[in-house]
């Protein structure tokens, strides 16, 4: 209790699991190899994986599977850990281009004056002030503009239209900026997306980082099998064409106005975008190639858009020495319609059978993919090289202690991997019940019998509660019943919706209100800490498996079977246990928490299956009894006004949940 970490965190505690994942990160580290480490709840991995990065020297990579945690890492993690050491090294910040103000593409905007909506010429405002003022240039700076504002689109660049060196703005560009900053610094830290858009596209800077990085560390690593498809396949989108088509009309008329009927060149080219799109009636439609029909209106208006970029490339080509915009227009022209072209007839390089082709209908664009069978030979082509170490942690890679799903998706065999549990005291701490009598979860009526065995125990909590759905259709079915039956029963606990506001906002109101619900999908799964008496319930309402008809998905499974291997076992149960032991994970976050862990889905106890499921979570005292859950809500909330009745004063003004953002790791897993 007397090192360095415990006289400069209040509240520090040596914890023998934080102590040996450091110790192998730093064995890692000097031998310039490979580690999986699975580090539970409340271990401390951030710090773990920090203190001998930082120790030990030379360049050190951070890859994040979130923002939020980057910025939680450069803003409190890594200061913290430096002002402890007392080390002397110097930490950049990099995001992707989108993230940083473009001073050419904002001067555009405030000259055309094409906005369509009065809060987008307010922002507009917000952000030409912003750009006068800050070092960084980073839209997170700037919280009154929301970060899915739509204007954020005309203000920022992408790899397509920046100019580059012919910027007339390239000494001043934020992006520029921070590149610079992250090659001279000694820790960078980045983010999944950033890190292999870089592999794959060459356009984050990251790739003049490695070569000088004697280590690399994957935090959330359990994210990158998904976001390395994301990158290491191709993906053209409508959107690009509309984009294309915005600029050549507006770089047209404002350099070659006599060059060419602008409006009437780019029509074809967007009415054929378009008709690939509504080619597909609903939303968030996905499908593989073999499940279009051939002779159907998608093929027609591929074909139609291919060859209308005929006639715009040929003008463009014409007016291109007019204006440098001209000649990048040009460019990005031949550019897509070459990615559509290619997109049925793959690189030479490419092996059929290597790829999945599918295609996914978004409620304005449709976005054309090729993603790899397999990422494991694209990424260890990768990792090849100059020697360093490469460090893979999460609270979540294996299946009850067993690496080897992770392993085969990433290509990682024969690494060391090691799991260090949490030093909660889980069977003490909370329950994991399943309630009996639920209908089949693909019953029709199953969401409204989730919600009437939910109910009785939201009440008993004092809300309080998390309800993770496996889809937004269960979230807005969800939030209309709950909002019904708590006005019905007068009930005060504030509903918090997925959708409704952004998720950091969400999660702040959750919070500050002290007995909220929040039901979320997906997103809510995972990064998510609220600490405390917030949070003392956590429903999920089925097992989180993937839908059997996602194309990817099937054509994974398609190949294992060719292999002899059973696609449930090996691919799809595996993967549904580690995003079930996320969400579980939302639960208890420091050893003074206390809860219920719902999961409603009877498969967990009926499937010869479940029994492995339950396996790899939390060691939790289980049942299956309604009245067990209702008399810990009872004993729950007499414990807290006792400790509130013998809190001093002084203890008492602080809440919890302020409480919990002091402590060290507060948002780590």
């Amino acid at each position: 209790m007397e090192g360095p970490l415990a006289q400069a965190l209040g509240g520090y505690k040596p914890r023998r699991a934080q102590i040996e994942m450091a110790k192998a990160v730093a064995d890692a580290i000097a031998g310039q190899t490979t580690l999986l480490a699975e580090a539970g709840t409340g271990t401390g991995k951030t710090y773990a994986y920090l203190i001998p990065a930082l120790l030990w020297g030379g360049k050190v990579i951070v890859s994040t599977g979130t923002k939020n945690l980057q910025d939680q890492l450069f803003l409190r993690d890594i200061p913290t850990i430096k002002r402890t050491l007392r080390a002397p090294v110097s930490v950049a910040l990099l995001k992707g281009r989108a993230n940083y103000v473009c001073h050419y593409h904002l001067e555009r905007t405030l000259q055309n004056g094409r906005l369509t909506s009065r809060d987008d010429v307010v922002y507009l405002r917000d952000i030409s002030r912003f750009i006068k003022t800050t070092n960084s240039g980073d839209k997170a700076e700037l919280a009154r503009v929301p970060e899915t504002a739509g204007i954020w689109s005309l203000v920022t660049s992408t790899k397509d239209n920046c100019l580059g060196s012919d910027c007339q703005y390239h000494q001043d560009c934020f992006v520029m900026k921070a590149r610079k900053e992250a090659q001279q610094a000694d820790v960078v830290v980045v983010n999944h997306h950033l890190f292999f858009a870089d592999v794959a596209l060459k356009d984050t800077g990251i790739a003049e980082l490695l070569p000088s990085a004697n280590t690399v560390i994957f935090d959330e690593a359990h994210q990158l099998p998904e976001t390395a498809s994301l990158f290491f396949g191709d993906t053209v989108s409508t959107s690009q064409v509309l984009e294309l088509c915005r600029d050549v009309l507006a770089e047209g008329l404002s350099f070659a106005r006599d060059g060419a009927d602008w409006a009437k060149l780019v029509a074809p080219v967007e009415r054929a975008a378009r008709d690939m799109r509504l080619a597909f009636p609903q939303d968030m439609v996905r499908l593989g190639v073999e499940q279009i029909d051939a002779d159907g209106p998608f093929f027609e208006a591929l074909d139609a858009l291919i060859a209308a970029f005929n006639d715009m490339i040929a003008v463009l080509e014409k007016q291109a020495v007019r204006a440098e915009t001209l000649e990048q227009c040009r460019a990005r022209a031949i550019l897509l319609q070459e990615q559509y072209e290619n997109w049925l007839e793959p690189p030479k390089d490419e092996k059929e059978g290597d790829y999945v082709l599918w295609v996914e209908a978004f409620s304005v664009s449709l976005q054309l993919h090729r993603t790899p069978l397999s990422i494991a030979p694209i990424f260890n082509k990768q990792r090849e090289g100059t020697p360093r170490a490469w460090i893979f942690t999460s609270a979540t890679m294996a299946v009850k202690n067993d690496f080897t799903h992770y392993v085969a998706q990433m290509g990682l065999w024969n690494e060391p991997a090691h799991t260090w549990p949490s030093p909660f005291n889980y069977q003490e701490q909370g329950y994991l019940y399943v309630p009996s009598g639920m209908p089949d979860p693909n019953s029709r009526d199953y969401t409204d019998a989730v919600l009437e065995k939910a109910l009785p125990v939201i009440g008993a909590a004092g809300g309080k509660t998390f309800f993770l759905c496996t889809t937004l259709r269960a979230v807005k079915h969800v939030a209309e019943r709950l909002r019904t039956e708590f006005e019905d029963r007068g009930w005060p606990f504030p509903l918090f919706v997925q959708g409704e506001a952004g998720r950091t906002e969400l999660l702040d109101r959750f919070r500050a209100a002290g007995n909220g619900v929040l039901i979320g999908s997906q997103s809510f799964w995972e990064g998510v800490d609220v600490r405390g008496d917030a949070l003392s319930l956590v429903i999920i309402d089925k097992l989180p498996f993937s839908p059997p008809d996602d194309p990817v998905l099937a054509a994974r499974i398609a190949a294992m079977e060719k292999k002899g291997m059973n696609g449930f076992v090996h691919h799809q149960l595996p993967s549904a246990i580690i995003n079930l032991k996320q969400g579980a994970g939302r639960l208890i976050r420091d050893e003074n928490d206390r809860g219920v862990l719902m999961i409603c889905d009877p498969r967990l106890i009926d499937k010869p299956y479940g029994r492995r499921i339950w396996q790899s979570l939390p060691g939790f005292a289980r049942t299956r009894l309604e009245p067990d859950v209702l008399r810990f809500f009872q004993q729950l909330a007499a414990d807290r006004k006792a400790a509130s009745a013998a809190a001093p004063a002084s203890a008492q003004a602080k809440s919890p949940v302020a409480a919990a953002s002091d402590t060290p790791d507060a948002a780590e897993e």
